[in-house]
């Protein structure tokens, strides 16, 4: 029987992830397929290339700050321009392009280069805001599919990554051809569906969920807050395909608190832990 995850975005707390990666690990839990939305698929398709939960952890510690790197003048000015595009053209305060680097380079550690070489089976969720469509990044087209040009398999894993994680006013929109990708959150944040569609039987999901706003709140605070509860909603059909779903607690993590990597991946780890007997009963049932 194939044990699928369907993890979600979350911004640096998608680190946790890994920390629930690592716990099914080391609780003899085998994932035969694995999706990934935005965070999510930052940390899935390096797991799908073979790299270890516990080594994927090291390299979101190196390459964090790189990618997070931003001030709070740009972060105004991009959430203004996505609110307001005709007082000013829409653009996000990073092009991702740090992030496409850096996964093909991780990629051709593995000898890979495009997404159809990963071994084990992947979906990555993305939005082309020009279409208003979603698109899945893959290894394979699940069978008997109606509309196989949703699926793409020809395109490189930084790219692909990139594409799901753009997140709007953050990063600009990540173009490719004819298309403009932009974060799979907006319509897929837990691929639970997709997760299925390729054979797996039991989907265990892996969220997040919203933290409470207050005095103390900043704006990166309400944009995650913003974030959050679109996709509770929009992922409510999908969790309930879910044969078990964890909700990880990571005590009001920013988007990009890279400084609380660490606690976030413990949070994920210790989630597991908690559900461990409720996992084990769901992952024996034939």
């Amino acid at each position: 029987m194939k044990i699928g995850v369907a993890l979600s975005g979350g911004g640096i707390r998608g680190i946790a992830h890994a920390g629930v990666l690592k716990a099914l690990e080391d609780y003899k839990i085998k994932i035969d397929v694995i999706g990934g939305t935005s965070a999510g698929s930052m940390i899935a398709s390096l797991y799908a290339m073979g790299y270890a939960p516990h080594y994927i952890y090291l390299l979101f510690k190196r390459y964090s700050k790189d990618i997070a790197a931003l001030n709070t003048k740009p972060i105004l000015s991009g959430i203004q321009s996505y609110f307001f595009p005709k007082k000013k053209t829409l653009t996000g305060l990073k092009d991702g392009e740090v992030i496409e680097k850096v996964y093909n380079q991780l990629a051709a550690r593995k000898g890979i280069k495009t997404i159809e070489q990963i071994p084990m089976p992947i979906v990555i969720p993305s939005v082309d805001i020009a279409q208003s469509k979603e698109y899945i990044f893959t290894n394979q087209i699940p069978p008997k599919t109606e509309d196989s040009s949703q699926y793409i398999t020809n395109i490189s894993v930084g790219k692909a990554v990139r594409a799901s994680s753009s997140f709007p006013a953050v990063f600009n929109p990540c173009l490719m051809e004819n298309h403009a990708f932009m974060d799979g959150g907006m319509l897929d944040n837990v691929p639970v569906y997709e997760v299925k569609k390729q054979g797996a039987k039991k989907v265990i999901a892996v969220k997040f969920d919203a933290d409470p706003i207050d005095e103390n709140s900043n704006l990166m605070d309400i944009v995650m807050k913003t974030i959050d509860i679109m996709g509770s909603k929009i992922s409510e059909e999908s969790l309930e395909m879910s044969d078990i779903v964890l909700n990880v607690y990571t005590d009001k993590v920013g988007l990009l608190d890279v400084e609380k990597l660490d606690h976030c991946y413990q949070y994920g780890y210790d989630c597991v832990v908690k559900n461990i007997d409720r996992i084990k009963e769901v992952c024996k049932k034939e």
